[in-house]
């Protein structure tokens, strides 16, 4: 999420400087790639490239291509095939030994759904969404970015031979939370499609504002994640301390419940080292839906409050932890920041948190079905 907003903005600035830009997405891949798809990178008429579509390598030919959309005003469907060892021929060096499909889409400011209008509306709202994007492998019918839909709205482009079919398909993956690639037809042509299930970015409440929360929370910033901070010392939580913070909460445990909103993408942070405070809003926080609740200090502190509380440590296993974070021998608070956000990045994602040389499997797994 943080790489659209990114776009977003980006766009904003070349518009008010009346300079024109193209979308590069990512919409399909076959073999292994640093990036996977549903990446994105915006390039302005003037060279500016803002989010990435490799690692690097891509995005000096991505940029003659990308200016080649804007100039001619027509979405454009590269490959880059580096499955064979001499991939030199291609002008890129991928490394990766797979093929990449890039979507160019130029942004037109005249179309009320460009794909920065489907974007922006996407970024708006705390909601997982679909983003449909059409292309095709022969070359013949490049839509584009197509259609949005989440729980709000639906707001789309598509082709009416296409509409009932696709918003049939999208609902799926919204309700199944995986994206799909399908091949339609349109004006007697295949036409590829990627569905791509999005969710909203993880929202991080600290409850502490000490000098301990700043690199987490500047941190967790970096990310593109929503941070919010709430202490009931009004010297500690301010936004002077904390200046990248979405939101800070002065507030006693018994008032942050209602200052904010808690869903399947959030996580909570207990470093108030006031165990008063730690315990009360440990307790509130058991009775909601949060996913992740991080207690900082030793093990004998969590389990002494569980104790209290009365609530049986086996029942809350999957969703407390404590002590937080991943072990990685930290010892500052910058440290113990990067084994935080760490931890909490492998639990929403899944990921095990081992050595990658010790994975057996890809680096990248990716969840989308064929159809």
């Amino acid at each position: 999420m943080k790489e659209i907003a990114d776009i977003i903005k980006a766009y904003h600035r070349a518009a008010a400087e009346n300079k024109k830009a193209a979308l590069a997405t990512v919409v399909k891949l076959e073999g292994s790639s640093y990036r996977r798809p549903g990446a994105r990178m915006l390039v302005t008429e003037d060279g500016l490239l803002t989010g990435a579509i490799s690692g690097g390598c891509l995005e000096g030919d991505a940029l003659r291509k990308a200016l080649s959309a804007i100039m001619q005003q027509e979405n454009k469907l590269v490959t880059y095939d580096t499955t064979d060892e001499d991939d030199a021929k291609f002008g890129v060096q991928l490394g990766c030994n797979g093929i990449v499909h890039i979507l160019f889409e130029p942004i037109n400011i005249a179309d009320e759904l460009n794909p920065i209008v489907l974007l922006t509306a996407l970024h708006n709202r705390r909601e997982d969404a679909v983003l449909v994007t059409l292309f095709s492998l022969n070359r013949k019918l490049q839509l584009g970015t197509s259609l949005l839909y989440n729980a709000t709205n639906t707001l789309s482009k598509l082709p009416s031979a296409l509409y009932n079919e696709v918003v049939e398909d999208t609902l799926t993956v919204w309700e199944d939370k995986t994206s799909l690639f399908k091949i339609y037809t349109a004006e007697e042509q295949p036409i590829d499609a990627f569905l791509e299930f999005i969710r909203p970015s993880i929202s991080l409440i600290i409850a502490g504002a000490g000098n301990d929360a700043q690199p987490l929370a500047e941190m967790a910033w970096l990310l593109g994640w929503e941070v919010t901070i709430a202490d009931g010392r009004p010297a500690h939580a301010t936004a002077h301390r904390f200046p990248h913070a979405k939101t800070v909460l002065v507030v006693k445990p018994e008032q942050l419940l209602a200052h904010i909103n808690i869903d399947d993408q959030t996580a909570f942070v207990l470093m108030t080292h006031n165990y008063n405070y730690d315990i009360d809003l440990l307790n509130r926080l058991l009775s909601t839906k949060a996913p992740y609740l991080g207690t900082l200090g030793p093990k004998k502190k969590l389990i002494r409050m569980l104790d209290e509380l009365g609530i049986n440590t086996a029942v809350n296993e999957s969703r407390i932890y404590g002590p937080i974070g991943l072990d990685i021998g930290a010892e500052t608070a910058e440290e113990i920041a990067i084994s935080i956000v760490a931890e909490i990045k492998s639990v929403f994602t899944g990921s095990s948190a081992r050595f990658l040389k010790d994975k057996k499997d890809p680096i990248h797994t990716y969840n989308i079905k064929e159809n």
